[in-house]
């Protein structure tokens, strides 16, 4: 049998990796599916041993009862999950804002890796996702996401039954505000591309034999590209301000 004392520092230990582990899996900028998932654990072992101590007088004491364990641990991982989750919804916004620009000029089908879903995307969306992790960490925005670890504990006490409610209300919310922070980003491109169909059909009309759409197709890219590039810095400004207030919420 263990001292107590040891019992408890390792009981501690083990309750911060459950949380810090399952939202760092998800965490923008650390749970990136091409970042293998050993380092990922690596990282939140990492984090856990130097939080444990500090975290140590918040945390419920040791259960006796196997079934209380399982349940304290149970819920650690499901509040490390809700909130990795809630984080990675902004990662959306840029996906429906990089969707929705390609349509608008005419880039749909063009197809790149997207790193924030592992899978093929608007090339829009991809180049978004990239500039967006680089300015997590170029920004040092990743650092209010391992205070908000620590903040986490005063929002979702360790121990106590999971706020379902709360939880759901706040999950919502942020994926309501994602949507419309995507919508909001890829705007002027939206005017433009309403503005630039607008004139290709009034020229159809004018013009029935001529082929308006494969004309007017590659000033539609040049334009939109000319746009966006005009526009991404108030794009980026706005999405990395909204993800920054998410996580000084939640530090």
């Amino acid at each position: 049998m263990l001292p107590e004392a040891v019992t408890a520092v390792v009981f501690a230990g083990a309750l911060v990796f459950m949380r810090t582990g399952a939202m760092v899996m998800l965490l923008p900028g650390f749970g990136e599916s091409f970042i293998p998932p050993r380092i990922r654990l690596a990282f939140a072992v990492a984090a856990a041993v130097l939080l444990a101590p500090v975290l140590a007088p918040a945390l419920p004491p040791v259960p006796d009862q196997p079934a209380v364990l399982a349940a304290v641990i149970g819920s650690e991982i499901l509040i490390g999950i809700v909130i990795g989750a809630i984080a990675r919804l902004f990662m959306t916004a840029l996906t429906v804002a990089g969707q929705l620009i390609g349509l608008q000029t005419g880039l749909a089908f063009a197809q790149a890796v997207d790193p924030a879903l592992g899978q093929q995307g608007a090339i829009a969306g991809a180049f978004l996702n990239v500039t967006a992790l680089a300015l997590i960490f170029v920004s040092g925005l990743h650092h209010l996401f391992l205070m908000g670890v620590r903040g986490s504990y005063e929002a979702f006490p360790a121990g106590l039954p999971i706020p379902v409610g709360d939880a759901a209300e706040w999950a919502l919310q942020s994926f309501t505000a994602s949507f419309a922070l995507g919508v909001q980003m890829a705007a002027p491109l939206m005017v433009f591309g309403l503005v630039f169909y607008l004139a290709l059909g009034v020229l159809s009309r004018l013009m029935p034999q001529a082929q308006i759409f494969f004309i007017a197709m590659p000033s539609n890219i040049l334009i939109g590209l000319s746009i966006m590039a005009l526009v991404l810095g108030a794009m980026m400004m706005a999405w990395l301000g909204q993800l920054e207030d998410f996580a000084s919420e939640l530090s």
